[in-house]
């Protein structure tokens, strides 16, 4: 009986310490000055692979995909999401040789050792504006590049692109009613999810709270900050499930949105989220701070807790924060304080950035076995 009690308490906490895979990859997006036309001297690749290290974020998005970045995390155990800037998807798209040019530039040198696991080929697409519509060109383009990947022999490399919210979904609630808007929904989205479910990849999206929180009033605050505090819900009347941040809100009309084009199944990873901590215009008195730092504790103590969204309990695959560091970009919404770490690279909070649920089953099995070996179950 005591043999009986104690393997039955061993396997408990052996599940329980496996139990954290719904728990999503925390990466961060590291953007060069380079990248955004800023004044900034960019710091060594070293010097920003060794600080994402000692951050312990799981990954890291490059925008640029700077091949002397892409070089300086070898040899590390982050995991690296590239992409592929707009304007070159009309040559990706056009010849297959040319995708293959920009692997044997930016992939074939580094991989394996630089642990590339993901890029994206275009970011925000909808969005582009001045006279070059990018859209005609962003399928093709992926098609070309993941058909290159497989010539090269690289099958554990997904394609995909990266959406903005406000771009793609008609509402943030009730979530159970957002779907993507038309017509790019049917022209875009569709055959777009279909080549993601075909090759295994993932349904890329930026997702910032704090945007829709500044569009609408009506949102309280510490719905948008993770905060728990009365009344700071929203129940989706039509699923009856009930809201306690802003963030899952926003995810699960993404999640919604995705099923109502038949697959559910699309891992879905945020590639952007984040709170400002200053820099914005007038009247913008939530970018400070105390609220981006509330805001991020609360976004990663949220992912650890392994609870995933409420319509979908694996919950997301993996959340990129925004940014690394702060930098003036030239443009009017980037140049926000989005950084965890100021322009000189020093920390403003006080947090653990790593991946994993939270939980003491190593210590819990050690105890029981001690508990065990000392008499405890020799009733």
């Amino acid at each position: 009986m005591a043999s009986f009690l104690f393997f039955s308490i061993f396997f408990s906490f052996v599940h329980f310490t496996s139990s954290s895979s719904s728990v999503p990859s925390i990466g961060v997006t590291y953007s060069s000055p380079s990248t955004t036309n800023g004044t900034t001297v960019a710091p060594p690749p070293e010097k920003i692979s060794n600080t994402i290290a000692s951050l312990k974020f799981a990954s890291v998005r490059l925008p640029d995909a700077d091949p002397s970045l892409i070089k300086a995390f070898a040899f590390s155990n982050t995991s690296l999401f590239l992409s592929i800037p707009n304007p070159l998807l009309p040559v990706l798209a056009s010849n297959r040789s040319l995708a293959l040019q920009w692997l044997y530039l930016h992939v074939l040198p580094f991989y394996p050792r630089s642990k590339i696991s993901l890029i994206s080929v275009g970011n925000s697409v909808l969005d582009a504006t001045g006279q070059e519509d990018f859209l005609p060109f962003l399928l093709p383009a992926m098609r070309n590049l993941h058909l290159a990947l497989q010539e090269l022999g690289i099958s554990k490399i997904p394609i995909s692109t990266t959406f903005s919210f406000f771009s793609i979904i008609t509402t943030a609630f009730p979530p159970s009613s957002a779907e993507f808007q038309q017509p790019a929904g049917d022209l875009i989205i569709k055959p777009l999810l279909q080549f993601l479910e075909q090759t295994n990849s993932s349904f890329l999206i930026n997702l910032y709270p704090y945007s829709l929180f500044r569009l609408n009033s009506e949102i309280p605050i510490g719905f948008a900050l993770f905060q728990d505090c009365p009344f700071n819900f929203r129940d989706d009347l039509v699923t009856g499930v009930r809201y306690f941040n802003l963030f899952d809100m926003m995810a699960d009309a993404v999640i919604t949105a995705i099923a109502v084009m038949g697959h559910e199944n699309i891992p879905v990873v945020v590639a952007e989220t984040g709170w400002p901590s200053g820099g914005g215009e007038a009247g913008e008195v939530e970018a400070n701070g105390v609220y981006a730092e509330m805001y991020l504790k609360g976004l990663v103590r949220h992912l650890k807790s392994g609870v995933g969204t409420p319509l979908k309990r694996e919950g997301l695959s993996q959340v990129y924060v925004y940014e690394l560091m702060d930098h003036d970009t030239g443009n009017k919404e980037r140049s926000k304080k989005w950084g965890i770490l100021s322009e000189n690279m020093t920390r403003k909070y006080n947090m653990d950035f790593s991946s994993g649920a939270k939980n003491y089953g190593s210590m819990g099995i050690f105890l029981v076995i001690m508990w065990f070996l000392k008499g405890g179950l020799s009733l």
